[in-house]
């Protein structure tokens, strides 16, 4: 089995918040301010990357670039993320202007995770964002198409007709979307569930996200399935004949058990993989979760394919039980699990 050391190791929070006396976030306000305040510790302990999950109607964070913006302005040089954007909600081209703006404001330091979306809280909530299918198309056509245009209006070349008396003078020629965020077209990332997606994603020219979840397609282990995925979409880049080589990161839920909090939270023993069904009919694949002592840990994490195959890891990380935690749980995992790993 290959065996490729790690370069990036980020974190990945789904941003809950409950109203409950029980947790550390418990409002809003409280998970925004909190994801800031955790993109500044993971950077100070030398995590590479803070990323950010995007779900509509749910206690949890949904528009993330006002979030994006306030970490880039906070922070020095992580990046900063989202796993994923879904693009049946969005309209590609005000999207290329918050994102150019966020980026700019972090110094260049946005990867975009983006994706035909996950399981939602409400039946077609796209619809009330005003975004319909086409006639004979699906929700999944219409995230592709938005996702196109979005690329292509990232490349930062003219395509709207000036006005001939504008309100300022205009540059000659046709006009872009500003601001303009030099280099983000390179730093979008599709968030693959299948084999096919991936491959697609890899033809456009998108780095690659792959997550916990993906459409069982064989049977097989998850992380057996999702290192086939991978090597797949390096495959079609290869053939797409792109210059530059692409990134591919996979999410964990990997906790160090270092101390008798953290066996309390997370120390139920070994926990094996998940099948399940995406809206009733498509098999899915869920991967484990791993916690264990950090020995144990490094020895179970060095027989996943998928992992060996990226070179970058999200750490899902357990928002809700506050910033000093998960900055324990991510100083845990670089302090006693990254050197024994090659990561570090």
């Amino acid at each position: 089995m290959k065996n490729a050391s790690l370069k990036n190791l980020g974190f990945l929070s789904f941003g809950h918040w409950t109203p409950s006396p029980q947790v550390q976030v418990r409002t809003a306000s409280d998970v925004l301010l909190q994801s800031i305040e955790l993109a500044v510790a993971a950077e100070e302990l030398g995590l590479d990357g803070a990323y950010f999950r995007v779900h509509h109607f749910a206690r949890q964070l949904a528009s993330p670039f006002p979030l994006l913006a306030a970490c880039g302005a906070r922070t020095k040089k992580i990046e900063l993320g989202t796993a994923v954007i879904d693009m049946r909600y969005e309209n590609p081209l005000y999207m290329a202007e918050d994102a150019g703006a966020a980026d700019l404001i972090s110094g260049g330091r946005l990867q975009l995770g983006i994706s035909r979306g996950s399981p939602e809280q409400v039946i077609d909530g796209f619809r009330y964002f005003g975004y319909v299918p086409a006639e004979g198309k699906t929700d999944a056509d219409m995230a592709r198409r938005h996702t196109e245009v979005f690329l292509d209006v990232l490349r930062g070349e003219g395509f709207a007709k000036p006005n001939p008396n504008p309100m300022f003078p205009n540059a000659p020629g046709l006009l872009r979307l500003e601001p303009h965020a030099e280099g983000l077209r390179e730093r979008i990332w599709w968030g693959a569930g299948t084999n096919a997606t991936a491959q697609w994603a890899a033809k456009l020219g998108m780095n690659l996200q792959s997550s916990t979840l993906k459409i069982d397609e064989s049977g097989k282990p998850f992380h057996v399935q999702q290192a086939e995925q991978i090597r797949l979409y390096k495959d079609a880049w290869k053939e797409a004949g792109h210059t530059r080589t692409p990134r591919v990161s996979v999410s964990r839920s990997i906790f160090a058990l270092v101390n008798d909090q953290d066996r309390m939270y997370f120390g139920r023993g070994d926990e094996k993989d998940q099948v399940g069904y995406l809206g009733g009919t498509e098999r899915a694949i869920f991967g484990r979760s791993f916690a264990a002592e950090p020995d144990k840990l490094i020895e179970q994490l060095k027989g996943d394919e998928a992992i060996a195959e990226a070179d970058t890891l999200l750490l899902t990380v357990p928002n809700q039980l506050g910033v000093d935690y998960n900055a324990h749980v991510i100083e845990a995992i670089l302090k006693h699990v990254a050197p024994g790993m090659g990561w570090r």
